[in-house]
């Protein structure tokens, strides 16, 4: 049954049907999960959320395992906000450091610290054998094509080009 409002006014809003209900709720049920299980791994089995993780990882994949602040909050997905948080703690761990950019003195690089990339490799085979168990080992490589193609649309379709686009990155 779809949820409508009396009326039929036609700038009312297009209420999910019944089935887009069930996929939307699905798809937050699952995500919601995903994201404790691969947190709840991360903190038990090294000390750290899964958003530091994935700083950890961009850095190690970066030239020099640096990257520029605005370019790792760009692929963090986060505002430049918490990033600084999250850097100010792995630096405190002594996993990250701070340098000015030689480019740009206003900028400045996370540099990934040989400590942090020891406390990354210690870390990534039991993250990866929790991203498989959770999510590759229960889809066929069908569904795992056919999930990589829609949240590539999805995704695509939520970062709008241009300097009027509200994305965390630039908040």
């Amino acid at each position: 049954m779809t949820t409508a409002l009396p009326g039929g006014d036609e700038h009312a809003p297009r209420w999910l049907t019944d089935d887009e209900q069930r996929v939307w709720r699905a798809y937050l049920h699952a995500t919601t999960l995903f994201e404790d299980h691969l947190d709840r791994q991360l903190q038990r089995d090294a000390g750290m959320p899964h958003i530091y993780y994935g700083l950890l990882v961009q850095l190690s994949q970066a030239p020099h395992h640096s990257k520029r602040m605005t370019e790792l909050a760009i692929d963090a997905k986060i505002t430049r906000s918490r990033l600084s948080h999250a850097v100010a703690r792995l630096e405190k761990k002594g996993w990250v450091r701070r340098e000015e950019c030689p480019s740009d003195k206003r900028g400045q690089n996370a540099v990934l610290t040989a400590e942090g990339f020891a406390v990354l490799r210690k870390a990534a085979p039991g993250h990866v054998a929790a991203v498989r168990q959770a999510m590759f080992d229960r889809l066929s490589p069908e569904q795992v094509g056919q999930l990589g193609e829609i949240m590539g649309i999805m995704a695509e379709g939520l970062q709008p080009q241009g300097s009027g686009a509200d994305l965390p990155w630039l908040r």
